[in-house]
């Protein structure tokens, strides 16, 4: 075992480096570029939306109220006629970017917190390069990436952005890795 305390620095720096490495490849012109593709009529559905004043919120449509309803031939119809829609509304006023990234770096330094610990437990103090980047990056790539794969599964979001998303953990993983093996207490 490795004092946790002891790796307060390789959990700050995977943070740093995995909040710095995640900004270029979002804002450069990488994979994410067509992410969410631009909708030819988006102006009207903007409008069509603000007209219901729907609330802030996850929302799905068709829903039905309980399993009875979803069993109805009326709601079945409506399942076939389409489009089935699922959508998270913001208010409006703009997303707020500063406390996006205060968020996401507050959830990159937990999953390299959460690296650290399964590492401590399982590593003595001295122990290798390899088997630190080894238990890190497979720890901190099941933190960046796996429920990923739960939105395609369930939500329907594209294959290619799950995968572009994966691609991206996997080099956080790596940075962790990197930087835990660089920085393991000797």
């Amino acid at each position: 075992m490795t004092d946790l305390a002891s790796l307060w620095l390789p959990i700050l720096l995977s943070g740093i480096f995995v909040f710095l490495v995640s900004s270029i490849l979002h804002m450069g012109p990488f994979w994410h570029r067509n992410d969410f593709p631009i909708l030819a009529n988006d102006v009207q559905v903007q409008d069509a939306l603000r007209s219901l004043a729907i609330a802030p919120g996850h929302y799905m449509v068709p829903r039905p109220g309980n399993t009875a309803e979803a069993r109805t031939p009326e709601f079945k119809e409506r399942m076939k006629k389409g489009p089935i829609v699922l959508m998270t509304v913001f208010p409006g006023g703009g997303i707020s970017m500063a406390r996006s990234l205060v968020t996401w770096f507050i959830y990159v330094v937990l999953i390299a917190f959460l690296g650290a610990y399964v590492a401590s437990r399982a590593l003595p103090t001295g122990a290798t390069y390899p088997r630190v980047f080894q238990l890190v990056g497979a720890t901190t790539f099941i933190g960046f990436v796996t429920a990923l794969w739960q939105q395609s599964i369930w939500y329907g979001r594209s294959v290619r952005m799950v995968v572009f998303e994966s691609i991206d953990g996997l080099i956080y993983a790596l940075l962790c890795g990197g930087t835990f093996g660089w920085l393991w207490p000797r």
